[in-house]
């Protein structure tokens, strides 16, 4: 899961796929393009968004998105057009591009949705973003269940 500074959209994305996903079969983490939050906490909104919706984002420290990342895993869902843009530039082939999905397609295909950054915005922003996240999470958990697991 990748956003800007993987404080607000990527930790709570992170978090809600863990939470519908056997934890033993999968691995999931989150990053930012940016590097002004690494090794800090997720904002406190997404802490008690998530919290308020039984999820606990709090151990979560921020990192930054590295082209290794491309050989560690095997999506990459990035919360806007631009955090594409940014991950597909440190892309060196087909396979690593074909890694890279916006996130909200899963629910609105073809369709290019950003996930709405909440940063400078009320409490009622992180509420939106986690609500579109958590429906965005169902789909690729079932997805990845179906294809990964007997």
């Amino acid at each position: 899961m990748v956003c800007l500074g993987n404080i607000c959209r990527s930790p709570l994305a992170e978090g809600l796929l863990m939470s519908k996903l056997p934890k033993d079969q999968f691995y999931v983490d989150s990053a930012g393009k940016g590097k002004w939050h690494i090794g800090k906490q997720p904002d406190e909104r997404s802490i008690a968004i998530a919290k308020k919706n039984g999820i606990d984002i709090s151990q979560q420290r921020g990192k930054h998105f590295t082209p290794a990342d491309f050989d560690d895993y095997d999506y990459i869902y990035v919360m806007d057009s631009s955090n594409y843009d940014d991950v597909i530039s440190l892309a060196q082939n087909q396979e690593q591009k074909a890694k890279v999905q916006l996130i909200l397609n899963e629910i609105f295909p073809g369709e290019n949705v950003d996930v709405p950054d909440p940063y400078y915005g009320s409490q009622f922003g992180f509420e939106t973003v986690f609500k579109m996240l958590d429906e965005t999470c169902d789909n690729i958990a079932e997805k990845l269940m179906a294809k990964h697991t007997s």
